[in-house]
């Protein structure tokens, strides 16, 4: 595979503690970051061993990279990745890919339209134990899929309580932090999300930003000539003792997978049958960062595809945005409606 030059466009946290060393461990090569302010540039250019940091985002782009990470705050992504795929970029973004369907389709079509890669940094689609998940379903192994359940409730660090509680910046709270990347797992599973109905609250006496930290939804599902299936989240930035977890029920069986929604997955996958329960081996070795950095850069040499894609990216947003309008609303929200 090619050894990309990469840019960074925001110097975030999570640049700093998965995805520098996951474009690194990949072969990819940096070669300097954008912020919006200089001196946070510098001190992340100088931390992490970067040779250029600006804040000139069109003077970068006319650097010598092949492509960039976008991981500015939700309300800049849609301008930059769109900025940076007219530059003639590949771009990873990551999630959401925008604050609206409307945008994140735009982003999407210019992609296509100027043959270059554009994909959300999904890191839970790519890990070893969901694919197992999709392999198990896929060759029948619970029969017909009736529901899932996703257990993804977490304490949001305090370094990270700042612009993902409201501060400040638009595109904030647990829906469109957590509920999107729920959305990734189960669109791939379980088929096209059709309706949404969801309920969020603001429960952390530090939560003074005023959006919601924790969040219920229930997602219908439905494919061609196969019953709907109904899939409930519990999102949440406000629990610090529970597991995550995920678990789909099928006519002849239940799949649970034990840690399944945490950045360093070294979970479990738990088969239960007529037969009773048994543990499917799963390899959890690899950084599931540097899994999706990998399949990127394939991508981008034409032997592979992204993990999650621009409408992998799409559909996980839409998902995201009916649950915050059910929130919102009190009603059920169709999707594409």
């Amino acid at each position: 595979m090619p050894a990309l030059k990469w840019g960074l466009i925001g110097a975030s946290d999570i640049a700093a503690t998965r995805v520098i060393d996951a474009i690194r461990s990949s072969g990819g090569h940096i070669e300097g970051v954008v912020s919006g302010s200089a001196g946070r540039a510098e001190e992340f250019a100088a931390a992490h061993g970067l040779p250029c940091a600006t804040t000139d985002l069109d003077t970068f782009l006319g650097r010598d990279i092949d492509a960039v990470y976008v991981s500015s705050t939700n309300d800049q992504h849609f301008e930059q990745a769109c900025r940076a795929l007219r530059a003639g970029k590949h771009v990873l973004c990551e999630k959401p890919l925008a604050l609206t369907a409307e945008e994140a389709e735009t982003m999407v079509n210019l992609a296509d339209d100027l043959d270059l890669v554009l994909a959300a940094n999904h890191h839970l689609p790519g890990s070893p134990l969901h694919a197992k998940v999709r392999e198990l379903v896929a060759d029948g192994a619970i029969g017909t899929v009736l529901s899932a359940k996703v257990a993804h409730a977490v304490l949001l660090p305090r370094r990270l309580r700042g612009w993902r509680l409201g501060q400040s910046k638009p595109g904030s709270g647990v829906i469109l932090d957590i509920t999107c990347h729920d959305a990734s797992v189960l669109n791939p599973l379980l088929g096209n999300p059709v309706a949404v109905t969801a309920v969020a609250v603001q429960q952390a006496e530090w939560n003074a930003g005023g959006q919601a930290d924790a969040a219920m939804t229930v997602i219908r599902y439905e494919q061609d000539g196969k019953p709907p299936v109904l899939a409930q989240t519990h999102d949440s930035f406000t629990v610090g003792y529970a597991e995550t977890s995920l678990e789909v029920h099928g006519t002849e069986g239940t799949i649970k997978v034990i840690d399944a929604m945490t950045q360093d997955t070294k979970g479990q996958v738990l088969l239960t049958t007529r037969n009773g329960t048994r543990d499917v081996d799963v390899d959890c070795s690899d950084d599931l960062y540097v899994i999706g950095l990998r399949a990127f850069t394939a991508a981008v040499d034409g032997t592979g595809t992204p993990t999650a894609d621009g409408r992998d990216g799409l559909m996980a947003l839409k998902v995201a945005l009916a649950a915050e309008k059910s929130a919102t609303t009190g009603r059920t929200v169709r999707i594409n409606e």
